[in-house]
């Protein structure tokens, strides 16, 4: 028996450190590592311990004998990774933690926002003695996209927030969530009470199509529509319109393909999970039957995953549909992807794709259309979106690099009549307060975490960066780890050598500057308490879950006062 990872991976390399043959690929060390959709076990090495169990924190590995049906393909997809990618002599050593003299005293540090990127810094942060951290986030609950991100019919993936909750509940850990940094509390603020300042705010906006009747209403960005499906209480007021039957995607990331799901999984189904009580009712009166989603190149440069493609392939009663004809690769494009230079997963989405194109669809089932090779050119509509105008693509090799095709524009067009569409072409940073910043990357700009002035080029002592503001919205949860303990590593040193400036102001003085600032600011235990009110409310009706989106209702669980 050989284990297997499967679609819940989240990529957070935990499983790497516990293997003791070195048979997980690729290690954070890899260049793969930053582009991988997935982490894979090679069966040939696997030595059937068990350990990478243990230490997943999304329960997606199990022995092959294991798998269930829908699970089985992975063991073909781990095995495959190493048929391009063989296992060398020589295995990447992981660097020794960077300890900290206790001649140097408490070193403490703040980190604004709770998410993935925020909680791995935590995280590396408290594994280390005379270390206290400062946690702030201006919602009240934590965990960021964890929360508010991740598709409710994935509770697997979710799974990682019990490793945070680990770090979150530790003593040398002080939580300040409802608290915003740069109207509660400065930027230099902080820096006067801490040494060191972690900003891990994720990418809170979203690129725009740019195309005539954008800003129509009924169309929208795909970030919102997830943020209200999960509760975001920023969103919790946002309507769209269901009436019509057709809806339509732009882009075709997994976000695209999460969205896709949602509109047409039957609600009773959706009840099972945590997705907001808002949400579902909006969806059991929706007429929606087709999704069509829309990616600008062709099926092996979609931008989505494999796992979640094959997930899409699996859904009940919903066909999953493909023009033959978009799936019929020129001579070139079949040479390049049926040869030794393209990567197995870039194998594997051609042949799904090409497997959807086969199936018949039915009229009385729900269905998702993919299309390839087309791009908006406006959102059409009278006051509100009627329908979409397309024009078809066709693929060039770039001049400098010929293995990469990009999508050029022909004279082709169709029109989709849709009165729903949603962009999904990618998440987008927003400047932060008192920090540079990169409009056009929207990142802060820095040299590999540590906060760079771009007029002199030099470091911003005591202010750092992790996850999407640091390096853009690129990677899945787990690729934050690996960033954040970066971005520490690099704190450690300058703290070590004395580059980071004592702060004047102890942990005492900082409680009471948040409290006058902010008498509803929610600690540790508070959003204990709302977690806990939510897991009640959720087994009234048989779900792990009920969130609430309310920011009062919140503030009266975080206190206890709600019965």
């Amino acid at each position: 028996m050989a284990y297997v990872i499967t679609q819940a991976c989240c990529n957070d390399a935990s499983c790497v450190d516990v293997c003791p043959v070195n048979c997980i690929h690729p290690t954070p060390d890899e260049p793969e590592f930053a582009t991988t959709e997935m982490l894979y076990i090679d069966p040939q090495t696997c030595i059937d311990c068990g350990a990478c169990v243990d230490e997943c924190p999304v329960d997606a590995i199990f022995g092959d004998n294991e798998l269930s049906e829908a699970d089985a393909v992975y063991a073909d997809i781990n095995a495959s990774y190493y048929e391009k990618h063989p296992i060398g002599p020589d295995w990447p050593e992981l660097p020794e933690p960077r300890m900290l003299s206790a001649d140097l005293g408490t070193l403490r540090v703040a980190i604004v926002g709770s998410g993935p990127a925020a909680c791995y810094a935590a995280i590396e942060l408290t594994s280390r003695p005379r270390v206290e951290v400062d946690m702030f986030d201006r919602l009240p609950t934590p965990y960021g996209l964890v929360r508010a991100g991740v598709a409710p019919d994935h509770p697997g993936t979710k799974g990682v927030a019990d490793v945070f909750r680990s770090a979150l509940s530790k003593r040398s850990v002080h939580c300040h969530f409802n608290v915003e940094v740069g109207q509660h509390v400065s930027h230099a603020e902080l820096l006067e009470h801490h040494h060191a300042v972690i900003y891990a705010v994720g990418a809170a906006s979203d690129r725009r199509l740019g195309v005539p009747g954008e800003d129509l209403p009924g169309s929208h960005a795909a970030t919102e529509f997830v943020a209200w499906y999960n509760g975001h209480p920023d969103y919790t007021d946002h309507t769209f319109d269901l009436s019509g039957e057709r809806a339509v995607i732009i882009g075709n990331g997994n976000v695209a393909l999460d969205v896709a799901r949602i509109l047409v999984t039957d609600p009773d189904e959706l009840a099972k999970t945590d997705m907001a009580e808002h949400a579902l009712e909006a969806l059991r009166h929706s007429n929606i039957r087709e999704v069509v989603i829309v990616g600008r190149r062709g099926p092996a440069q979609a931008a989505y995953t494999n796992p979640e493609l094959i997930a899409l392939g699996q859904m009940a009663d919903v066909d999953i549909v493909v023009d033959p004809d978009e799936v019929v690769l020129d001579s070139a494009s079949r040479a390049w992807i049926d040869g030794p230079d393209s990567e197995p997963s870039e194998k594997l989405k051609v042949r799904q794709v090409e497997e959807f194109a086969k199936r018949t669809s039915s009229d009385s089932r729900k269905r998702i259309v993919l299309r390839y090779l087309a791009s908006p050119e406006e959102v059409l509509g009278d006051g509100r979106v009627e329908g979409i105008r397309l024009v078809r693509n066709e693929l060039v090799a770039d001049a400098d690099n010929p293995s990469r095709l990009s999508a050029r524009a022909t004279d082709h067009t169709e029109t989709l009549e849709t009165g729903l569409v949603l962009r999904s072409i990618g998440y987008k940073g927003l400047p932060v307060a008192d920090l540079p910043f990169d409009d056009r990357r929207g990142v802060v700009p820095n040299e590999n975490g540590r906060v760079i002035d771009p007029e002199t080029g030099s470091p911003i002592h005591g202010v750092y960066v992790a996850g999407w503001i640091k390096r853009g919205p690129t990677g899945v949860i787990g690729t934050n780890k690996h960033c954040s303990a970066n971005t520490v590593d690099l704190l450690l040193s300058d703290f070590a050598s004395g580059l980071l400036t004592q702060p004047g102001r102890d942990q005492e003085h900082l409680t009471e500057l948040i409290g006058e600032r902010q008498p509803d600011a929610i600690d540790y235990q508070g959003w204990q308490r709302i977690d806990k009110k939510e897991r009640v409310l959720g087994s009234e009706s048989g779900r792990a879950r009920t969130k609430i989106v309310d920011v009062a209702a919140m503030l009266e669980a975080a206190r206890g006062e709600a019965g």
